[in-house]
C-alpha cells in the first residue's frame, strides 16, 4: 500500500449501513472478487460496474451502521478503492476495515466540499486530505505508525504472520 493515494471520489451520504454497502443476499460468499461485483449495488447500481483502482469513498456520518459483517469492508477493498473518507464511522465497520487493511480516516468537513467525480489525493502518514479538483486541503489524524503498518501489510492476519515469522 502507498502512503499517497489518489483517485476519483464517490460521494454519499449520512447512515450508509452494511447492508447496502454488500446486501445480505450475497454473504452466502466471502469470495472478495464475488461481493466486488455487488459493492453498493443497493444504493448506487453503476458502483460496481464504473469504480476504478484506487477510488475513494467520501461519506457523511456513521458509514457502515448496522451488521457487524465483515463482508462490507472486504467488499469495498476488492473492488479496487483505496479508501474511505468519512465524517465518523460505525465502530464497528472502523476495526472491521482496519483489520482487513482497508485505509479508512475520519474528517468532519471533507465530505461536504467534495463531489462525485472530484481527484482526492490522500496522504497516509502524514494525515492530509487533499480535493486536487478544487485545489483545498485538509488535516486530519493520521493513526499512530503500528496501525499504519498494520493496514501496510494487508490487515491484521498478515500482519500477525509478519510478526510471528510465520
Amino acid at each position: 500500500m502507498n502512503h499517497l493515494l489518489r483517485g476519483n471520489a464517490w460521494k454519499y451520504g449520512d447512515n450508509v449501513d452494511t447492508d447496502v454497502i454488500i446486501p445480505a443476499r450475497y454473504l452466502n460468499t466471502l469470495n472478495a472478487a464475488e461481493l466486488a461485483q455487488h459493492c453498493m449495488e443497493d444504493i448506487d447500481k453503476t458502483f460496481a460496474k464504473e469504480v476504478h483502482s484506487n477510488d475513494v469513498i467520501i461519506a457523511g456520518e456513521n458509514f457502515g451502521c448496522g451488521s457487524s459483517r465483515e463482508h462490507a469492508p472486504i467488499a469495498i477493498k476488492a473492488s479496487g478503492v483505496s479508501i474511505v473518507v468519512a465524517k465518523s464511522f460505525a465502530r464497528i465497520f472502523f476495526r472491521n476495515a482496519i483489520n482487513i487493511g482497508l485505509p479508512i480516516l475520519e474528517h468532519p468537513t471533507f465530505a461536504d466540499e467534495c463531489s462525485k467525480g472530484d481527484v482526492v489525493e490522500v496522504d497516509l502518514s502524514e494525515g492530509v486530505l487533499r480535493n486536487v479538483t478544487l485545489g483545498k486541503e485538509y488535516k486530519c489524524s493520521a493513526f499512530p505508525k503500528e496501525i499504519q503498518n498494520l493496514i501496510q501489510q494487508g490487515g491484521l492476519i498478515n500482519y500477525t504472520k509478519n510478526k510471528l515469522g510465520v
